[in-house]
């Protein structure tokens, strides 16, 4: 944003940037922001082997990558023009493991509820057929810019 552009509120924030460079971690790990509405986002990504353990299965630090994302994200479309926030807690679950095999998955992000300090969210990371394979919760703090 330009110095004589007005700051935008965090929905129209993140429409800004959906396709832009500024959302670099994701493209580095294969994933993206391919839905935003107001209090829910969803990231796409397709694990590769580029992401595997040692055991050869997905690292969970990728499903982790992508709910944590999913969580600030979806209390991010919630902040006026004068908020930001930061993850102070995520709690992921482990349901099953990835492969390159899994095709793409999906981490979608609700907000529980936002506070003038405090945000919750929750997401779950889902194949195309709906089978759960993460989930999270997050506990962000809001603060004034």
């Amino acid at each position: 944003m330009s110095d004589t552009m007005p700051p935008l509120p965090g929905i129209d924030q993140l429409r800004a940037v959906m396709d832009s460079d500024l959302l670099a971690m994701g493209r580095t790990l294969g994933f993206r922001l391919v839905e935003i509405a107001e209090g829910r986002v969803v990231f796409e990504g397709s694990p590769g082997r580029e992401v595997y353990n040692p055991l050869g299965t997905v690292h969970g630090g990728y499903a982790a990558a992508l709910l944590d994302s999913a969580c600030g994200c979806a209390v991010h479309t919630m902040l006026t023009a004068e908020q930001a926030y930061s993850t102070l807690e995520l709690k992921v679950s482990y349901h099953r493991a990835m492969t390159a095999e899994t095709g793409v998955v999906r981490a979608v992000g609700t907000v529980i509820s936002l506070g003038r300090r405090a945000g919750f969210s929750e997401a779950k990371l889902t194949d195309a057929s709906g089978r759960l394979y993460a989930s999270a919760t997050s506990t962000l703090i809001v603060m004034q810019r």
